[in-house]
């Protein structure tokens, strides 16, 4: 059921491009009263307060627009997004995750935005998968590589090294983060290593892990599976026994908190910094292990897109034009690395991150957006998706036979990938 809904949803992004406006520029900002409603998958108090000051600011220019955030849940984010579209409820600026990209993107659901502050400002590595026809459809507002946020006490009590020192002596590798994780779960009886908004449902967040194997879900062209090629048979057959046989991972069911000092490490991007505020335990970030394959970095991206389907897509345009702005995107860069050469080096994102060191900002972020390669995504994001959850829901079982699981997961993608 929920496939044939994403489905169903998705087919109404395609017919989009036959709506009103084509793509063409929306129409200029209104005179009449306008409440706009933005879809953003955090629901983060400090994200919304920061949000709601931008809305404010734009709000004494415009007395007559509002601005209203709504928060979905994260793993339902594009499937709610969508079948909100379909029923006629879609919002009038989203949210839009790099996993879907190439559907919103390529079906015309979005209106171009051509009176974007300072576009050429904008790296083209931070743009390319959010253009068509040489047009942008969404602006690139978080381009975050993922790093590795490590409880130092809980590591401490374990007896295991710092993750910083090993960076530094070039030893910090995924088969010493298993052992380390390990070691914490058995010593403490603390959770060892979460990959956050996984929850072993989420897999395309395992290529913050698989990258490291030079692993990677289909070819570039999108038209080859790559979940039954040996480098993906080893690395996830390094996660299985990470989870049941090291147990440096929780299982399947088992919810750990690396916020609330509930595990020793988890993988997750800075915009999460925030919940260390006031946190009680010593904390670091690193980045994410070497593989096999040596160094390697994962950049999660999402884009603001206006909907063509808006009443108001003029008015929606221009607030994101203003939301996204130089001055506000250094605002924004203290949860989201921003697309804007300018503003991508230590120096100027410290400023607006003070919990996180220049240092850290550096190794993570800024030479992680240099090199890294972005999470998978393809037309259809949506069936694929479910089809790959339900086709790897056999793994997370002790006793699995891996090579074969993904023999499976391939099955079920050919024909999705040839689409």
């Amino acid at each position: 059921m929920r496939i044939r809904t994403a489905l169903a949803a998705l087919s109404v992004l395609a017919l989009a491009a036959c709506g009103d406006g084509g793509g063409s520029t929306p129409a200029a900002v209104e005179t009449g009263p306008v409440e706009l409603r933005m879809t953003i998958w955090s629901a983060n108090e400090a994200h919304l307060k920061l949000f709601n000051d931008i809305a404010a600011q734009y709000k004494s220019a415009h007395p007559n627009v509002s601005v209203k955030f709504d928060p979905l849940p994260f793993e339902s984010y594009t499937t709610t997004l969508t079948t909100q579209i379909a029923g006629g409820n879609g919002p009038d600026l989203a949210w839009v995750l790099e996993e879907s990209a190439p559907d919103f993107v390529g079906s015309g659901a979005l209106v171009p935005l051509e009176n974007l502050d300072q576009p050429d400002d904008l790296t083209p590595a931070a743009t390319k998968l959010w253009q068509s026809g040489g047009k942008l459809y969404a602006y690139p507002f978080s381009t975050s590589p993922f790093g590795m946020f490590v409880n130092t006490d809980l590591l401490k009590q374990a007896g295991q090294d710092s993750p910083a020192d090993l960076v530094t002596a070039g030893q910090w590798t995924w088969d010493k983060a298993f052992a380390e994780g390990a070691a914490v779960n058995a010593k403490t009886g603390t959770a060892g290593i979460v990959v956050r908004d996984f929850d072993y449902k989420t897999w395309g967040n395992l290529s913050t892990v698989w990258t490291g194997w030079g692993a990677q879900a289909w070819s570039a062209d999108g038209k080859t599976c790559g979940f039954n090629a040996p480098e993906m048979v080893d690395a996830m057959t390094a996660l299985h026994q990470a989870v049941f046989t090291a147990k440096a991972m929780p299982g399947p069911g088992v919810a750990a908190d690396f916020f609330t000092g509930q595990s020793a490490m988890t993988i997750t991007q800075i915009s999460r910094a925030s919940l260390l505020k006031d946190a009680k335990f010593g904390w670091d970030l690193v980045p994410l292990p070497a593989g096999p394959k040596g160094k390697y970095s994962v950049v999660g991206q999402a884009g603001l897109g206006v909907l063509k389907k808006s009443k108001h897509a003029g008015t929606a345009a221009d607030f994101l034009s203003f939301f996204t702005n130089a001055a506000n995107s250094a605002k924004l860069a203290q949860y989201f690395p921003p697309a804007r050469k300018s503003q991508l080096n230590a120096e100027t994102m410290a400023k607006t991150n003070p919990l996180l060191k220049p240092a850290q900002l550096q190794s993570v972020v800024i030479d992680g957006i240099s090199n890294g390669v972005v999470k998978p995504s393809h037309t259809g994001s949506a069936e694929i998706a479910q089809n790959v959850r339900a086709s790897l829901d056999p793994l997370w079982k002790p006793g699995a036979d891996v090579k074969s699981v993904l023999d499976t997961v391939c099955t079920g993608l050919k024909p999705l990938l040839a689409k």
